[in-house]
């Protein structure tokens, strides 16, 4: 080759000069989707500051008592009213802990089985179905927790009355096994084939390469599944406003009946609390804390997955 063609091909790039009109709608239309995420945010955020400013500038609230105090009785007259958040958020987390232990071993369990153990015919067959679960309103979730699991179950076995923390977590759990089960599924699909073939390859049996090569493989997923399943459960409104009950309540016993942050956000917005009350405000000031604690937890899982995260070629 001369050096003339080398200087001329040296020159030439291999970008295209003009774009085609089709990838400047798509890389558009994909930019304005992101932007609109943000600005909804923002907007959230904005929203709930004001109102939550307001609450706790009125003379009655105390922030020290807010974030300690163990009585809500925003709602009451005003000489009964007391600002604890705590029983709200201690109902929220024994609901939450409730369905995280029901629904990780059964949707973990799910998804070894689908990616490791059922033939291809189950599997399109049972992972339809799984994600069915999915696809069911929590209403209807709420009022099965209602009118059968606590009577029918919990009842004869542990003493429940119809409202229990303990009837909505186990619903609430199954309401999330199939996030964690096909979000983990997808992941330890994901792990090449060459590293089961490795552990075939020295001797291990199916059990243990997909315990201990498959699931620490994907453990960036499945630990994903696991918080997009915490962030549903933290977030779920209609089971527990129709199964734990509307009275706060500080306890860490699931068997008694007690008001999640949720739940109270729920009663207090389908009141008739009037604008700048501050029955109306506590209800942003709740929505301010429940938001924050769900933005500390996302960014845990963030660090969480990148720690963990394998890249595989």
């Amino acid at each position: 080759m001369s050096s003339t063609t080398k200087a001329t091909g040296a020159g030439v790039s291999l970008r295209r000069s003009q774009p085609r009109i089709g990838e400047r709608i798509i890389e558009a239309v994909l930019f304005i989707a992101a932007f609109i995420t943000v600005l909804t945010t923002i907007g959230i955020v904005i929203a709930i500051i004001g109102p939550t400013v307001a609450f706790f500038r009125e003379p009655a609230v105390s922030a020290w008592e807010f974030f300690t105090g163990t009585e809500w009785t925003v709602l009451f007259s005003e000489a009964q009213r007391e600002f604890g958040v705590l029983p709200l958020v201690t109902a929220t987390l024994v609901t939450t802990v409730i369905a995280l232990i029901v629904a990780i071993p059964l949707g973990l369990g799910s998804a070894i089985y689908l990616a490791e153990y059922a033939t291809p015919r189950a599997r399109s067959l049972l992972k339809p179905l799984l994600e069915v679960l999915a696809g069911i309103p929590t209403v209807v979730y709420g009022f099965f927790a209602l009118t059968f699991v606590a009577p029918e179950i919990l009842r004869p076995l542990l003493n429940v009355g119809n409202f229990s923390m303990l009837s909505a977590g186990l619903v609430m759990g199954v309401m999330i096994i199939p996030t964690v089960a096909s979000l983990s599924e997808d992941a330890m699909s994901a792990v090449p084939q060459a590293l089961r073939d490795g552990a075939y390859g020295l001797g291990s049996t199916k059990m243990h390469v997909a315990t201990r090569v498959v699931v620490p493989a994907a453990i960036s997923g499945i630990v994903a599944a696991f918080v997009l399943g915490l962030s549903r459960a933290v977030g779920e409104t209609m089971i527990v406003v129709l199964a734990a009950g509307s009275t706060p309540n500080f306890t860490l016993d699931p068997r008694e009946a007690a008001q999640t942050m949720t739940a109270f956000i729920a009663q207090a917005a389908s009141g008739d609390q009037p604008t700048g009350s501050i029955g109306y405000e506590s209800l942003f000031a709740v929505a301010a804390l429940l938001f924050a604690i769900t933005i500390v937890v996302n960014f845990a899982s963030i660090r969480l997955v990148r720690k963990y995260r394998e890249v595989y070629e």
